[in-house]
């Protein structure tokens, strides 16, 4: 992609970082987030039209508070900083800001004093969005304060001149009810970016820079069957043609009867180099006896490795590994020089060895799940795999809480089945994100046929998201819940109790583990 028509955001390790990127990108605008210590060099190689400095939970004034290079403000790039971003511009360019002795969270009503470039057209009494326990007394010397709320005297403020504004509230959130028209104002008044930001384009040029990574090689790609890793065989397959070899392992932790569908409909319909390795009893074996999650997902992942290691030394001229990595699995396995904390091992990101023999072709690593799926439907993939809910890595381990074992495994299997084929009857399974169950380690008392039962409890989980960045549980009707209950109750031994999980993102995570 153009690189150089787009706009950086550097994270301060704010909640809501993600959500900038996303609210770019819907405007067809390409985006992307680096930590704040992203060099000033590579700034300048990218070029970027604009740069927006995100929020974060810390205070400009912390020992260990977040930082920028001082040279960001002499490239002539429009820069915009938000909450934390916008009090380091007020720090490092000679303003004041202290502790705040009313902490602003929540809604509040901002008062535009005076025409703007960012605030232009924003309805004044609008409501914003604030998030900060510090406060900006004095704006730097050139700056014009130009909005302010009832607790917040320098709500905005902007030097037209250098192009540098900033915003005490989040424009990103919805919350902020003209937050798309100020982010608008940035991306296209003040940055004058071009909206060129399309899966076709994106084809386009990863073909492009697949084929000048690859030369001669050639490349492996774990063929899950899954989104991303079907839009990615495809991808290559456009790319590189008979340089790509395709491998589906059976880690004995897929659902049911999924190996032999996706080997069956890739070999039906596409002309593909594909094997299928059944790996089943190498993944039990290792993950005997463990319980901890991370060290599933971590043996999982070496596990991984090391097959298709072994399969690529049977290949000539193999270098090349595929993996179908998202950016949030990047953003969420990341952490910002350690303020925030890594929420868990992503298996495309963090399972990975030290040393691995062949190089990484991540085609997606900058990419949200939705937009995978817009670039699938561009390359004509069938709907069923366009839009099949996301699988994880480590599969049906990491919704096994405590050991895996074969046992295991069949009944979360055969539950996991009963869910997801009442959801397609349904015609529910297309307006959910991802959906599927959760085996406990935890047995309950029950009674069946006049008899004591002492079995396991089965959690269901269905959310609606965007891009599994944040997510809220999906309200069924009680019958439906009703309906799967008992057929997995009176189907399936070893499950005497069926909960749902109606938790939302954050706090809690999709998975389990």
């Amino acid at each position: 992609m153009n690189k150089s028509n787009s706009i950086l955001i550097l994270d301060f390790g704010s909640q809501y970082t993600q959500l900038i990127t996303r609210r770019i990108r819907e405007k067809n605008v390409y985006s992307e987030i680096h930590p704040n210590s992203f060099p000033l060099e590579k700034i300048k190689t990218m070029n970027p039209k604009g740069i927006i400095l995100s929020g974060g939970p810390l205070s400009v004034y912390d020992e260990d508070a977040l930082e920028i290079d001082s040279g960001l403000f002499k490239l002539g790039i429009p820069i915009l900083g938000i909450c934390y971003g916008m009090q380091l511009i007020a720090k490092k360019l000679g303003g004041k800001v202290i502790p705040s002795d009313n902490r602003e969270y929540g809604k509040a009503k901002i008062e535009i004093k005076r025409e703007n470039k960012i605030l232009n057209g924003v309805r004044n009494g609008s409501i914003v969005w604030m998030s900060h326990g510090d406060i900006i007394t004095e704006a730097p010397e050139n700056f014009t304060v130009i909005a302010s709320t009832e607790d917040t005297p320098i709500a905005a403020f902007e030097n037209r001149d250098k192009n540098i504004y900033g915003l005490q509230f989040h424009p990103e959130v919805h919350h902020t009810e003209e937050g798309s028209k100020i982010i608008d104002n940035f991306i296209f008044d003040i940055c004058d970016v071009q909206p060129d930001w399309e899966p076709a384009n994106f084809i386009e040029e990863k073909i492009e820079e697949i084929k000048s990574t690859v030369g001669d090689s050639n490349v492996i790609l774990a063929l899950s069957g899954g989104v991303d890793s079907s839009v990615a065989a495809v991808l290559l397959d456009k790319a590189i043609g008979k340089q790509l070899y395709c491998i589906h392992v059976d880690s004995g932790l897929m659902r049911k009867n999924e190996s032999e569908n996706v080997v069956k409909m890739f070999k039906n319909n596409y002309n593909l180099n594909l094997k299928h390795i059944d790996a089943s009893g190498i993944f039990l074996e290792r993950l005997k006896n463990v319980i901890d999650p991370e060290k599933k997902r971590k043996i999982i992942g070496n596990t991984f490795i090391e097959i298709f290691e072994e399969e690529a030394s049977q290949i000539e001229n193999v270098k090349f590994l595929v993996q179908g990595t998202l950016y949030p699995d990047v953003i969420e396995s990341v952490s910002v020089k350690g303020k925030s904390v890594t929420i868990k091992t992503h298996h495309n990101v963090g399972g990975l060895p030290e040393k691995m023999n062949l190089k990484l072709i991540e085609p997606f690593r900058e990419l949200f799940k939705d937009e995978v799926r817009a670039i699938g439907k561009a390359l004509n993939l069938p709907d069923d795999f366009i839009n099949r809910h996301p699988f994880p890595g480590p599969g049906l381990a990491v919704r096994i809480l405590g050991e895996v074992t074969a046992e295991r495994l069949s009944v979360l299997r055969e539950a996991d089945n009963i869910f997801i084929t009442e959801l397609i009857e349904s015609g529910l399974y297309n307006k959910i994100w991802q959906a599927f169950a959760v085996l406990l380690p935890i047995q309950t008392v029950g009674v069946m046929g006049d008899a004591r039962t002492y079995e396991n409890a089965l959690v269901l989980r269905a959310v609606t998201s965007i891009d599994g960045m944040t997510a809220d549980w999906y309200k069924f009707e009680p019958e439906f819940l009703e309906k799967v209950s008992n057929k997995i109750i009176r189907n399936l031994r070893g499950i005497n109790r069926v909960v749902y999980d109606i938790s939302s993102k954050p706090p809690a995570t999709i998975e389990w583990e």
